[in-house]
């Protein structure tokens, strides 16, 4: 069949998800309407927000479904309405069987890695997080189980160094949209074998749970590798952190966003703090120091080292735990 005349339903919610509608549009592809989250109060003002998918389908004039519940009869029956062919889910809530089934060659799924591993909700940041060298995209076939339905399709992408949860985001987004359309282009050949994802040891994987902030809160104890990559996996949002203490009371947090290492023997407890009150500002950690280059003390804006020390005399009186 011809992929430009399949009938697909869009179900999103965040950035990620965008570029993949819009290029199925520019595409040519029928995207008869799109799924997203209902609006929901956000901010001080409580203003209703709406989601970035809702946003670009209604800027590319596509019919926009908001259901609060995805067992809602009225749901159910405007999906059958819709005689979908297609399901493609991106960043979006796990379906029921009712909705994933319906369309005629099935619903598939684009996650953020290479599947079986970091399988979950948030893949990008657990694989910087544990050390990763490579990553990529995936797409496969919804069933019962979360991230567990047959492959159809992978694309690698390196992990740089520099890389934190920011721009390896972006990357994969826009690498996840080249694959969602050749997956399209599959399915209407049907052209594709599907690898299902049976007889693996569940013990040997890497899961990629959902991400709260009592995870984000640093262990100096750790090695500074571990630390750096902790921070690269969770900067810029949601943001690794770390208490304050100065003279045994708890006096704060601050936010860290950016950072190196440097490798040395030192006799100090992992937190201590030292710096030049210019430029440096490093915090002990298990096999040498981790210099903070960006960071936000609660109550203050994000900013660089030099900034902070132009009006943090006393740094060197707190520590890090």
């Amino acid at each position: 069949m011809n992929a430009k005349k399949l009938r697909i339903v869009f179900m999103g919610t965040p950035e990620f998800a965008v570029p993949s509608l819009r290029a199925l549009i520019e595409g040519g592809y029928n995207v008869v309407a799109v799924v997203t989250t209902p609006d929901k109060p956000a901010g001080r003002g409580r203003q209703l927000h709406e989601s970035d998918v809702k946003v670009a389908a209604r800027e590319l004039g596509l019919p926009i479904l908001q259901p609060e519940k995805l067992r809602d009869e009225e749901f159910v029956a405007a999906m059958k309405a819709l005689n979908p062919d297609l399901g493609i889910v991106i960043a979006f809530r796990m379906l029921p069987e009712v909705i994933w089934a319906m369309p005629r060659l099935g619903t598939f799924n684009l996650h953020a890695s290479l599947l079986p591993e970091y399988r979950g909700a948030a893949p990008i940041n657990w694989a910087i997080i544990n050390g990763e060298e490579r990553t990529g995209v995936t797409t496969f076939l919804l069933n019962h189980e979360i991230d567990k339905g047959a492959i159809i399709g992978q694309l690698e992408e390196p992990i740089l160094p520099e890389d934190n949860i920011g721009s390896l985001y972006d990357r994969l987004m826009h690498k996840g949209t080249g694959l969602v359309l050749e997956t399209v282009e599959k399915l209407a050949a049907g052209e594709i074998e599907a690898i299902e994802q049976q007889h693996i040891d569940e013990q040997t994987l890497k899961p990629a749970p959902k991400i709260f902030k009592e995870d984000c809160l640093i262990d100096w104890n750790q090695n500074g590798k571990a630390i750096i990559d902790f921070v690269r996996g969770l900067s810029p949002y949601p943001a690794a952190w770390s208490r304050m203490y100065q003279n045994g009371e708890e006096h704060g947090s601050a936010k860290i966003f950016r950072t190196t290492f440097r490798c040395t023997n030192h006799d100090e407890q992992p937190g201590t703090i030292r710096t030049d009150g210019r430029e440096e500002l490093s915090v002990a950690c298990a096999d040498g120091w981790v210099e903070i280059h960006e960071l936000q003390i609660a109550g203050k804006r994000r900013m660089t080292t030099h900034d902070l020390l132009l009006g943090f005399r006393d740094i060197t009186s707190y520590e890090f735990r």
